[in-house]
């Protein structure tokens, strides 16, 4: 149903993705009339999860980090029914499969990190200061340091090239969605420390349950579904049916090319693109719920879903899910299938592609150096917000819908008290 032209707001939130719902209940929560519109039928942009032939799958792989503040100041964990991944990730190397782990969380497990198994003792002594640094250091202080690449701060901290080739370019492909290493210095130290201080889970309802329980808290009639916005007006937005909808500000909170298209001249990061292959398997490859990565980088992570939430299957088989980097072809997808059979030492000939899903603009990139956060004004009443303003993750989305929150509500009322 069109909104009809009578209908008035103080504030127009465009796009319902975690960016979008944290403007929205912030500028509700101060007592501001707003409509936020959605294009899609559900919300959560990016962060959305599907039902494929009675499979859960994401729309590409995605974990969920306790650590990050936002989510401890928004969600409601619990209810979020959340399972953990095993700490630590297990990566497939020449000599066979090794466990790259936190010794604090799992000690027994560590041995692959003794001298001369994965890391040299120069490079387990570089590793510990540069953790322990980032661990213990006020995030202030990581979020002030100088910035260059991701590779460049490994190569200060002393970590050596074997190091960075064997586990860090590895790992950190399937964290930044690049496998130069060119990301932000300063965003990985702040990565590195939230999955040290936090646990990656997932929600027993996939991914989607997050921006759905972000949006549940909103009061009700303020969002709009199936409402796509056309242009910006001079007062407020033209929805694609033609219908406006009138407000004096508007918070443009999609991704990065939509917004670029709403607001003319936005300069915009590129994107990343992902792919995500998802298989049923007979048996599990694997019963534990880790992360595995391929030094030979043949492919970004994968895990068995079912080894963390069985119920994401239907009918017993293992989920499987394993990521690339871009847009592969059929013969890339049967390349990484015999890669999997490899690193797993099972025969993945059976394994029933159920689900692949490929995901323009995943992440933004954010080559070093790259400013953490970024003012959401564009020009009077006209606001921009979304991880594409400040770090690729769940909270730099979160983050910087508050900011834009809080920048309207400053402007709001240094208006109202001219």
């Amino acid at each position: 149903m069109a909104l009809t032209d009578d209908e008035r707001y103080d504030v127009t939130v465009v796009g319902a993705g975690a960016a979008g719902l944290a403007c929205t209940a912030d500028l509700t929560a101060a007592g501001l009339r707003v409509r936020l519109l959605e294009a899609d039928g559900t919300v959560g942009g990016r962060m959305r999860t599907d039902r494929v032939a009675g499979f859960t799958v994401d729309r590409g792989f995605q974990v969920f980090n306790t650590s990050y503040p936002q989510v401890k100041r928004r969600l409601d964990l619990r209810a979020l029914r959340l399972r953990p991944f095993t700490p630590g990730v297990l990566v497939h190397t020449d000599d066979g499969m090794m466990r790259f782990t936190d010794p604090s969380r799992r000690f027994r497990e560590s041995r692959d990190l003794l001298p001369g198994r994965l890391a040299s003792g120069r490079d387990l002594l570089a590793l510990g200061a540069m953790t322990a640094h980032d661990v213990l250091a006020p995030a202030a202080r990581l979020r002030s340091r100088p910035d260059g690449t991701t590779l460049t701060a490994l190569a200060e901290a002393g970590v050596s090239p074997e190091l960075v080739e064997t586990f860090f370019r590895p790992f950190l492909s399937g964290v930044f969605l690049e496998d130069d290493l060119e990301t932000s210095a300063r965003f990985f130290h702040l990565v590195w420390r939230s999955m040290l201080r936090g646990t990656l889970c997932l929600p027993a309802g996939g991914i989607g349950a997050v921006p759905a329980q972000l949006a549940s808290a909103l009061p009700p009639d303020v969002l709009r579904t199936g409402s796509p916005v056309a242009t910006l007006a001079p007062e407020g937005v033209t929805l694609s049916d033609g219908a406006e909808v009138r407000s004096p500000t508007v918070v443009v909170a999609t991704g990065q090319r939509a917004a670029a298209e709403l607001l003319p001249g936005l300069a915009v990061p590129r994107g990343r693109t992902v792919t995500t292959l998802y298989h049923a398997a007979a048996h599990p490859p694997l019963a534990e719920p880790v992360l595995v990565i391929d030094s030979r980088r043949r492919f970004l992570n994968s895990c068995v879903l079912t080894a963390v939430h069985p119920h994401y299957s239907p009918d017993g088989r293992a989920l499987v899910s394993t990521s690339v980097l871009g847009t592969p072809d059929a013969q890339a997808v049967a390349a990484v299938v015999r890669a999997l059979g490899e690193v797993y030492e099972t025969d993945t000939g059976a394994w029933e592609l159920v689900h692949q899903v490929t995901v323009h603009d995943a992440l933004p990139a954010m080559p070093g150096p790259h400013p953490l956060s970024q003012t959401t004004r564009v020009s009077p009443g006209r606001y921009v917000c979304g991880d594409h303003r400040a770090t690729g993750s769940l909270q730099g989305a979160l983050a910087s819908g508050t900011r834009a929150a809080r920048e309207v509500l400053a402007d709001v009322r240094r208006g109202a008290g001219r």
